[in-house]
């Protein structure tokens, strides 16, 4: 199981991050250009949404059944532990939580122009985050 976990994690990997960025470049070319906020707008940040919640889902999953995960949290000298076992996640929950902080928000607002704002900094911001704390040595 670990090893399907593993392997899936980093697969949803691509597509999560291709839904983000997607997201974003969405709301930086709508808030630049002036245009409606449409269903196509929405779908295209609720998807990113989803791909960012089913990547969070399957790494808690994959944390706890990992031997880099939680077995290896009091070993914080050893820098490729710590992002395994601390950086990366706890980075990408705070970056998750941006990305459903902008989601929400994005509900209560009537203007196009601040919805499209609102989406391009808190999914921006998450996947700014979210980038930052990705193991490349272990992905690519």
């Amino acid at each position: 199981m670990y090893h399907f976990l593993q392997k899936f994690h980093s697969g949803w990997a691509y597509l999560a991050l291709l839904l983000l960025v997607v997201a974003v470049v969405n709301a930086i070319i709508g808030l630049t250009s002036k245009k409606e906020f449409t269903a196509k707008d929405r779908k295209i940040s609720l998807f990113a949404l989803i791909g960012t919640h089913t990547q969070l889902l399957v790494g808690l999953i994959l944390y706890f059944v990992s031997p880099l995960g939680k077995d290896a949290f009091g070993q914080m000298s050893n820098a490729a532990l710590r992002l395994t076992s601390l950086e990366h996640p706890l980075v990408n929950i705070i970056a998750i939580v941006l990305i459903t902080i902008g989601w929400s928000k994005h509900k209560k607002l009537i203007n196009s122009q601040a919805k499209f704002k609102t989406f391009a900094i808190f999914y921006g911001l998450g996947l700014l985050l979210i980038l930052s704390r990705i193991p490349w040595n272990l992905w690519l």
